[in-house]
């Protein structure tokens, strides 16, 4: 359902239409600075619990299941992991910042395989997230310190393609954090420096920019999660503005994310990761108030 109504951000006031969200539950889970949350295509729930060095897994009404990982650097263990993506065979792709590398995993968890991510001009690399291609059995790798993305051949684990360098042009990026692919393989990128989500396509070519920098509608202060629902619309997470906005398949600003109670805005705690699952569920990473709240989108 969508409503229009009156909206502030801090600063300018304007009319806003909503994109309303129905609470469903929450994840908790003892989880401590949760960062990122993916969902399998059996609907079993994945969240990176970074500071217990954890993946901690639910079923689909947010009762626990289980857990690995632990601190180390070892196999399967993890110092700071951040983000995540799940094939469709269901292995799961742990961007493990601490430990400079990408573990792989089984649907079951256990340790399978990890791409180890060489320093840049002797800067250690720092992966924070990671988005997998099955179509092209590829990955794409952010590598949030060195700036740009990695694109890495998923049957011999070789290093295909750098995509971007340090600054604030087209296929330039400062800290790169989380990303996304849609159903046509396009990488949406959260640039969080440059305030925007930048889109490539598979090539790495540039094709547009979301949001810029500011606090009123379509606009960002500190962009982090990324998602794309099944319609081509992209979902944007703001970690500051506590708000998750919605723009068309073209980049446009469509929407803000609504509580249809209050008929308001919706407010998260520090929303960092975000996931829109087949069913249309939203799952929102809800950092500082560890946990990710579950919601239904409205049609």
């Amino acid at each position: 359902m969508l409503s229009i109504l009156f909206f502030i951000f801090p600063g300018p006031a304007f009319g806003i239409r909503l994109v309303n969200v129905k609470h469903l539950f929450d994840i908790t889970g003892k989880l401590n600075a949760p960062s990122d949350v993916a969902v399998s295509a059996d609907g079993l729930v994945y969240v990176v619990d970074g500071v217990n060095n954890q993946i901690k897994v639910f079923d689909r009404n947010g009762k626990s299941v289980s857990s690995f990982g632990r601190q180390g650097s070892g196999n399967g263990e993890f110092r700071s992991p951040l983000g995540i993506d799940i094939d469709r065979a269901g292995n799961i792709y742990i961007a493990d910042s601490g430990n400079h590398r990408l573990q792989i995993f089984n649907r079951w968890g256990n340790y399978s395989a990890q791409i180890k991510i060489p320093p840049n001009n002797k800067k250690p690399a720092d992966p924070t997230d990671v988005a997998v291609d099955d179509s092209r059995n590829r990955c794409y790798i952010v590598d949030n310190d060195n700036h740009h993305i990695l694109v890495y051949d998923l049957a011999t684990f070789k290093l295909l393609n750098t995509y971007g360098s340090p600054g604030t042009d087209k296929r330039a990026f400062r800290y790169p954090f989380f990303i996304t692919l849609n159903k046509e393989k396009y990488l949406y990128i959260v640039d969080v420096i440059n305030t925007r989500v930048q889109v490539l396509n598979p090539e790495g070519l540039f094709v547009a920019f979301v949001g810029g920098w500011g606090v009123e509608k379509g606009e960002f202060f500190r962009p982090k999660g990324v998602a794309v629902d099944k319609q081509g619309r992209v979902f944007v997470s703001d970690s500051y503005m506590g708000v998750i906005q919605v723009f068309d398949s073209n980049g446009n600003f469509f929407a803000v994310v609504g509580d249809p109670a209050k008929k308001a805005v919706k407010k998260f705690q520090t929303p960092v990761g975000i996931f829109i699952d087949k069913e249309m569920r939203l799952y929102v990473v809800e950092m500082f108030a560890n946990k990710v709240s579950v919601y239904s989108i409205e049609k």
